[in-house]
């Protein structure tokens, strides 16, 4: 994976604001991403001082340098959700079939467990929640865009320090996007190796290939600290809980000092991937370069740039 040579390409202090809440905030990472009329936008997940979590939108015309808004994306209609909220975080975009609205797939903590909360919008001025869509102890749930087929990760596994987490992405369909049933699991951790946990990154993207899946995998065997990764793996394009081939070795580890220390140290975690070209059937060619995004020690936010056909190799 070849890193942008001048990342990190989003930090804290690209964030000016004189919204009390945004003032000299703490990190910004973890982005979703999507294109939308014609240009490369973000949804950051940004943290201030007292740990609160809010939604930033930053727009490029060449997805390097960022204009980010000095205000948080309103979120509407919470009162739907039967319980109280202490952040909602990790925003996963993809295009509603049919229309030009997105939907938007967040991680939402909550008094009674963290959910999937499933949101819409059409401009990212601000979300609308429709509903939870999971049960609890559920992460990383990303849609596979114009099915009605989501991966996402039951955090079945309780860690050594007692937090929950999981070792196996599974696949569930819907016919609404609001009630979801199991339908198989699509591979789990590897003990002892670089992806012993495992959750999904960015939405999968369609290829002439198979479904292009970036997931982070996470090595706990070390004494000092957890060490988060990527890899990549294909999928069968009409039953993508079917895995074709994946990535022995990790395509992206921590190396750089931004990746190695911070909020979080050891870690990059990829959230958004925005390839440059899409026809009209949403299929990516094998020669569109991509433009990944991560979260870096979950305190900024890196950039690699490949082509869907250098991720396909890497998955054999």
């Amino acid at each position: 994976m070849i890193r942008y040579p001048k990342n990190p390409v989003i930090t804290r202090r690209d964030l000016m604001s004189q919204d009390p809440a945004l003032i000299d905030v703490s990190s910004i990472f973890n982005p979703g991403g999507v294109m939308h009329e014609s240009k490369f936008l973000l949804l950051l997940r940004v943290q201030n001082r007292a740990r609160e979590t809010f939604f930033v939108k930053a727009l490029s015309s060449d997805g390097l340098i960022f204009e980010l808004d000095d205000h948080p994306v309103q979120i509407t209609n919470l009162s739907r959700c039967p319980h109280g909220i202490y952040h909602i975080y990790d925003a996963r975009i993809t295009r509603h079939p049919g229309n030009d609205t997105y939907d938007v797939i967040c991680a939402m903590d909550t008094d009674a467990g963290c959910f999937l909360g499933y949101f819409v919008s059409e401009n990212f001025t601000s979300l609308d929640f429709i509903a939870l869509v999971s049960p609890p102890d559920v992460r990383n749930g990303v849609l596979l865009e114009g099915t009605n087929y989501r991966f996402e990760r039951p955090n079945r596994h309780q860690g050594s320090d007692g937090v929950k987490t999981g070792t196996a992405i599974t696949c569930s369909h819907s016919e609404d996007r609001l009630i979801w049933q199991d339908v198989a699991e699509v591979f789990s951790g590897r003990p002892h190796y670089w992806d012993e946990l495992i959750g999904s990154g960015p939405p999968p993207l369609k290829t002439e290939a198979g479904w292009l899946h970036i997931y982070h995998g996470v090595a706990t065997h070390f004494g000092s600290a957890n060490i988060y990764q990527a890899g990549v793996s294909l999928h069968d394009l009409e039953r993508p809980w079917i895995t074709l081939s994946r990535s022995k070795y990790n395509i992206l580890e921590p190396r750089e000092l931004y990746e190695l220390t911070g909020q979080v140290p050891n870690v990059v975690f990829p959230s958004a991937a925005i390839p440059l070209q899409k026809d009209a059937e949403g299929l990516v060619p094998l020669n569109s370069e991509v433009y990944i995004y991560y979260g870096a020690a979950d305190t900024c936010v890196g950039l690699v740039i490949c082509t869907i056909r250098d991720l396909i190799a890497q998955a054999q």
